[in-house]
């Protein structure tokens, strides 16, 4: 990946991950798919809190549908994949709304006011929705917010298709899936890493040439000029 614009103003599009990116979510997220697997016991709970990590940025739908398919014994009892959904958004819902927001976000805002605002997120679109608006955040993002169940690739293709991305564009992720779905969409990336529940991701930016900064504060003081 090339390296991103020295003035994130030159962007026609910023695209935003949610978790670990606007939020910090992803210790919330870990805990709550723990927490609604847990009826089938702490060691089902843990393998699927250790495959939402690895797999960071795909939806509550795939990564429950793999745990019953994959993790969970067959013929074991126990809650349906609508139960456990439903478990996990209410552990998730109280979360969302008192985590840390990130700093910096409206300052950058104020610098980018050309720029349209973006969340594609593999959170759960009409949940993220409610919960920006309650946190007075929803109106920074002027393109819209986005979310499950569709994914992330699905999402970034539509709103290319209908001139809602427009380049150039960059993506700001925290995961190997934001960066995969950057690269297949034709958008710059920029890797967050304070937040981010990646392994060595200093050895992966260096492998995939990403440009990575640890925070939106930081993302403010590197790449803006002042007005």
């Amino acid at each position: 990946m090339k390296s991103i614009k020295s003035n994130l103003g030159d962007y026609a599009t910023l695209v935003f991950d949610c978790d670990g990116v606007l939020l910090d979510s992803n210790k919330v997220k870990t805990q709550a798919f723990y927490q609604a697997a847990l009826p089938y016991g702490e060691m089902a709970a843990q393998a699927l809190a250790d495959h939402h990590v690895a797999n960071g940025g795909v939806s509550r739908y795939k990564k429950f549908s793999y745990f019953l398919e994959h993790i969970v014994a067959q013929h074991v009892e126990g809650p349906t994949l609508e139960q456990l959904l439903h478990r996990y958004a209410e552990h998730v819902r109280s979360g969302l709304l008192s985590c840390d927001i990130a700093s910096g976000i409206r300052e950058l805002r104020a610098k980018t006011p050309n720029t349209r605002w973006l969340i594609v997120s593999g959170g759960d679109q009409t949940e993220l929705r409610e919960v920006f608006a309650q946190r007075k955040l929803a109106e920074m993002f002027d393109g819209g917010i986005f979310g499950s169940p569709d994914a992330k690739e699905e999402i970034l293709a539509r709103e290319q298709r209908d001139s809602n991305i427009v380049s150039p564009a960059l993506f700001i992720g925290d995961s190997k899936y934001d960066f995969k779905a950057a690269r297949e969409s034709n958008l710059d990336f920029l890797f967050l890493s304070d937040w981010s529940e990646v392994k060595n991701w200093q050895q992966w930016c260096h492998e995939n040439n990403i440009y990575a900064l640890g925070n939106i504060s930081s993302l403010l003081e590197t790449c803006t000029h002042p007005e």
